[in-house]
């Protein structure tokens, strides 16, 4: 039977008759025998296997080159090497698939550019082992948190009818030929149909039947954007609690940010200290920062204030009424209160036609969590749940309420306060990791001209 090789390394004594299986990192000849580094993606560290010249299967010894697939068996005992606690003492090994002289993952350093283009086996070197190991486990630490808490899991439509922010910036599905846009009705769906910006609409529905709900998917963004931070596609995580207003939502946020960092720090150890010697030396004390340091709240108007009194020039300049630049929101979080910070109440101007106005008109009840290093890292809102001023917002933001009727619809029928938020998985990634490029955090990434796997 397999032994994975991260359960051999952890053994707390000698065995016998220990089977790995995995990829030949590096095999190096000595007279009569040979040393094989293997791995098989269970964990960072590799296993060395010794293999005597005398046993079964060593005639095929020459064809085990680096990237090659392999099987040994053998006994697990303590190494004298540094560095290392086991090595397995080969019994017999078995080529399984070899590797020609071609494949390009040698032991050498390869720079992130080249291996995106190599995406379907860059998972073998070890930082992107590390980064989708991590991006496992942190899956998982998603689902924990929300199911602790009761909440319920909506799997919201792919495919949709709506655009949520109102942006246009959406993919189009269609089985027409030629002229798309002449018969819409006579699409597939009998309408326009595009790729999902979000499940919030949806998951909004539930909310307001299960009380406590989130989604946790694909969305895609056709918006042309070749920077470090954007993705035409890209996984949310998509809260949604009903009878909760901007506070609650404030809570849960920061809670889930705080509970992402410390599990990363508790569970992802091994990979996290790569990511700190070889990615970014400052990652694990920017965690550390988020989980013991409380989370400053701000209204937006003050941060403004805070940001045109600072001194700085910023990269973009601070302009009352226009968006928070990343620049604008590390400086709030790294220099000025030295700690995260979340930022609320802003310009209805600049946020979407869901968000609750407050009562001065000028402003809606909006959120931004802010960490170091990154910046934004969750958006989210009180949901504006009057049937009247949801009418209203979608005038100002000319949409037209027949598009969102059964969106609508919930403030007719027992319209209750409700609230959520929004992060990509990629940008939290990107914090955790401390990679600076949304494409190394995604397994084949899709960008405006790249979506070659």
């Amino acid at each position: 039977m397999r032994t994975l090789i991260k359960h051999a390394l952890a053994a707390t004594a000698p065995r016998e008759g220990v089977t790995v299986k995995g990829w030949v990192r590096t095999r190096r000849d000595a007279k009569g025998f040979s040393f094989l580094e293997i791995n098989d993606g269970s964990c960072l560290a590799s296993l060395q296997a010794i293999v005597d010249s005398a046993v079964t299967g060593a005639e095929h010894l020459h064809d085990l080159t680096t990237g090659a697939s392999v099987s040994v068996t053998g006994n697990l005992v303590a190494s004298p090497a540094a560095g290392q606690k086991w090595e397995l003492r080969a019994t017999q090994v078995e080529l399984i698939g070899k590797a020609d002289t071609s494949f390009p993952l040698q032991k050498k350093g390869h720079t992130l550019e080249f291996l995106r283009t190599i995406a379907h086996l860059r998972p073998r070197s070890n930082l992107f082992g590390a980064v989708f190991r991590t991006r496992s486990r942190l899956a998982h630490a998603v689902h924990q948190f929300f199911q602790a808490r009761d909440f319920v899991y909506v799997h919201t439509p792919i495919v949709t009818a709506s655009d949520c922010e109102g942006a246009g910036e959406m993919f189009r599905v269609t089985t027409l030929k030629g002229n798309i846009d002449e018969k819409p009705e006579a699409d597939f769906f009998g309408r326009r149909a595009y790729l999902t910006v979000s499940g919030q609409l949806e998951a909004e529905t539930f909310a307001c039947a299960l009380s406590n709900v989130y989604t946790f998917g694909p969305t895609f963004r056709a918006e042309n954007s070749n920077t470090a931070r954007h993705a035409a596609e890209f996984w949310m995580i998509e809260p949604e609690m009903a009878f909760c207003d901007l506070a609650g939502d404030m809570d849960l946020a920061e809670a889930f940010v705080k509970a992402m960092a410390r599990h990363t720090l508790e569970h992802c150890a091994e990979d996290l200290g790569l990511f700190e010697k070889f990615v970014d030396k400052g990652v694990r004390p920017r965690l550390e920062f988020v989980v013991e340091r409380p989370f400053q709240r701000v209204p937006y108007a003050e941060a403004v204030a805070i940001l045109q009194k600072s001194g700085k020039t910023f990269e973009f300049p601070v302009e009352p009424g226009a968006n928070l630049q990343s620049g604008h929101e590390r400086y709030l979080t790294e220099e000025h209160f030295k700690s995260p910070v979340t930022v609320f109440d802003y310009p209805r101007t600049i946020k979407p036609f869901y968000m609750r106005l407050n009562d001065d008109g000028q402003t809606v009840t909006a959120m931004d969590v802010l960490v170091p290093g990154i910046g934004e890292v969750i958006g989210g809102s009180q949901r504006e749940e009057r049937l009247d001023q949801l009418l209203e917002n979608m005038k100002f933001q000319q949409l037209k309420p027949e598009d969102y009727w059964w969106y609508v619809d919930l403030r007719r029928y027992g319209s209750v306060p409700h609230a959520g938020f929004g992060l990509g998985f990629e940008r939290l990634l990107m914090f955790l990791t401390g990679v600076g490029n949304i494409r190394d955090v995604i397994p084949f990434a899709r960008t405006p001209g790249s979506a070659d796997f």
